[in-house]
């Protein structure tokens, strides 16, 4: 979404792509120093996630008389521009305190906000520091540079290895002995590079990042993006690429290990990557699983959430705007026991780039956005001097969401007007600053 034209044109990444996603990542493999011997720990040690107590949506029944008259004053603007009451929803929250409800219990289409509940339910099922492996191994042996045999890549649905993730990879297998493999390129099970997910198409992207003698541009472009004197790998594969269904008997030569996945949820929800997202969702059981399984964190009834997909690419997705709310303050209580904050996997206006960039929204709020032809949404924390820590959801249905967007801005500005500015992020909005230090890497194994 944000834009579903734009993710989908820049399916491998160009240099030119709006989401250049992937020249973003600070920390992945490619960036680090060739040296690669001691490994860190695949994951910290961190608390058991808590469950929340009592269900995270507050009654529907009552809600505060000025904040709902700003509401009803919103809706009749849209009205009388010929946008129909039926097709918006509204809710906005302070704590256990309703401020604002219109339609808010009724789902409705929310594009890529549903990135939000795929973001809470793959980190309940595999932590903040989960990383997906990706084996490298081989059925042969080296001598003098050249591995006789065949160079094996057993993938684990890493969803962000990218130009410059085969590049480090490359620099690995380098480091190992290897410039020329005398076999073929096999692929087995889910590996997916530059959001390819037909194996078969990532084995050929592989096949030519690892040699720099036959990069495409984009590959090349996004080698510009890497450290100065970064090494350019030079493996050469004598045979073509297959695949096969399981792992034949192979000896391992390097483990790559992804960013862990807050990091990956950062930057899929920064930039409201579509691919990401549903590989994410497949991860964990798929569309339904996700909507289960959301609607059980947030405590909201299962058919507030109803899923398609795990990105939102469809108007068949429909969450309702109180469960939009939950979804946030679910993801909140979850982080808590980590030291980490809905800051730390969603966008900070203001301070991360990514396509809400480009729209005049209140510093300091978190944020996630979604556009689809019809539909235009809007919901996250916004921090304020009298509410604190504002909740709010703002779904749009209508021919024209450039309005919509307009309209939402110049509501959320209306509120801090009300309401107040903070001059800095609360802490419940300030990113745990030790999540920048987080990497991809590759390990040599011995």
């Amino acid at each position: 979404m944000e834009k579903i034209k734009v993710m989908l044109k820049n399916r491998y990444l160009t240099a030119g792509s709006s989401i250049v996603l992937l020249t973003i990542i600070a920390g992945c493999a490619a960036t680090e120093s060739p040296q690669l011997a001691t490994p860190s720990p695949v994951a910290e040690s961190s608390p058991p996630p808590i469950k929340p107590s009592a269900p995270l949506p507050v009654s529907a029944k009552s809600s505060e008389t000025a904040t709902n008259t700003k509401i009803q004053q919103y809706l009749n603007a849209l009205t009388a521009q010929g946008f129909a009451k039926e097709d918006q929803g509204i809710w906005i929250q302070s704590g256990n305190t309703l401020l604002a409800n219109y339609q808010g219990t009724v789902p409705l289409s929310a594009a890529s906000i549903t990135k939000v509940a795929t973001s809470l339910v793959a980190l309940q099922q595999f932590g903040p520091e989960h990383q997906f492996i990706t084996l490298i191994s081989t059925n042969g042996t080296i001598k003098n540079g050249v591995l006789k045999g065949d160079l094996v890549i057993e993938g684990s649905q890493d969803p962000l290895f990218v130009w410059e993730e085969a590049i480090a990879l490359g620099n690995a297998l380098n480091q190992k002995g290897i410039k020329r493999v005398t076999g073929s390129l096999i692929i087995v099970d889910k590996f997916y590079m530059n959001f390819e997910l037909n194996p078969l198409q990532s084995g050929e992207l592989l096949k030519q990042a690892l040699n720099s003698q036959i990069w495409p541009s984009e590959a090349a472009a996004q080698y510009q993006t890497l450290p100065p004197n970064t090494p350019k790998p030079q493996i050469v594969i004598d045979g073509a690429v297959k695949v096969l269904p399981a792992r034949p008997r192979a000896v391992p030569l390097v483990k790559h290990y992804s960013l862990p996945l807050a990091e990956l949820i950062k930057k899929m929800n920064q930039y409201s990557n579509n691919l990401m997202a549903d590989m994410l969702a497949d991860t964990v059981g798929g569309a339904k699983t996700v909507a289960q399984k959301a609607a059980a964190a947030t405590g909201v009834p299962p058919a507030e959430i109803q899923l398609v997909n795990g990105s939102g690419l469809s108007e068949d997705n429909r969450i309702s705007p109180r469960a939009i709310c939950a979804l946030f303050m679910a993801l909140e209580r979850y982080l808590q026991p980590y030291s980490m904050t809905v800051a730390d996997v969603l966008t900070v206006v203001g301070k991360d780039k990514g396509i809400l960039s480009e729209r005049p929204l209140p510093k300091l709020a978190v944020i996630k956005s979604g556009t689809l032809d019809n539909v235009s949404a809007l919901g996250g924390a916004l921090p304020t001097q009298k509410k604190q820590t504002v909740w709010f959801a703002i779904v749009n249905r209508g021919e024209n969401v450039e309005v919509f967007r307009t309209q939402q801005e110049l509501l959320l500005k209306s509120f801090l007007k009300d309401w107040g500015a903070v001059q800095a992020s609360p802490p419940e909005l300030t990113p745990n600053p030790a999540r920048s230090r987080k990497v991809s890497r590759n390990e040599i194994v011995p």
